[in-house]
C-alpha cells in the first residue's frame, strides 16, 4: 500500500469506483473537485465506453495531473501526451489511456454537464 498522500483515503469524500477509476468527489459551491486515480493499463475505450455508451468520452477534463502520464486520442485522429506535473484541459471527444506502469492521479475541477460552457472550453479538439 502506498504511503503517498495523493493516494490516501480522503475523509468526507464521496468515494466511487467506476470502470476501474477510484474517484473522490467534493461539491464546492456550483462546481466539484475530484481526485481520480487511474490504474496502470486503464483505457477509457475499454473500461468506460461500455458504461458511457458513447464512441468517445464526451466530458471535458480540466485540472492538475499530479502523477503519471496520460495519452489522449481525439476524434479527429490527433494525439496529445500529458506528463505529471502539468495542468491540462481536454475537450470532449477523446479516448485516453495511462502510459507506462505508474498510476495516474488527476485533480479535476468541473461543473458536471456544464463544464464546457462554464469554463469557456471548445466543444471538441481544435488545432491552435
Amino acid at each position: 500500500m502506498s504511503t503517498d498522500p495523493l493516494f490516501a483515503p480522503i475523509p468526507g469524500a464521496d468515494h466511487r469506483d467506476i470502470g476501474g477509476i477510484e474517484l473522490d468527489i467534493f461539491p464546492t459551491g456550483a462546481a466539484r473537485v475530484k481526485r481520480m486515480i487511474y490504474p496502470p493499463g486503464f483505457r477509457w475505450s475499454t473500461q468506460m465506453k461500455p458504461v458511457a455508451k458513447t464512441e468517445f468520452c464526451m466530458h471535458a477534463h480540466v485540472g492538475f495531473l499530479a502523477r503519471g502520464q496520460i495519452r489522449a486520442l481525439f476524434s479527429d485522429g490527433c494525439t496529445e501526451d500529458y506528463t505529471a506535473p502539468c495542468v491540462l484541459a481536454v475537450p470532449p471527444g477523446h479516448d485516453t489511456w495511462v502510459v507506462g506502469d505508474e498510476a495516474c492521479v488527476f485533480i479535476e475541477f468541473d461543473f458536471e454537464k456544464d463544464t464546457v460552457q462554464r469554463l469557456g472550453l471548445p466543444e471538441g479538439h481544435h488545432h491552435g
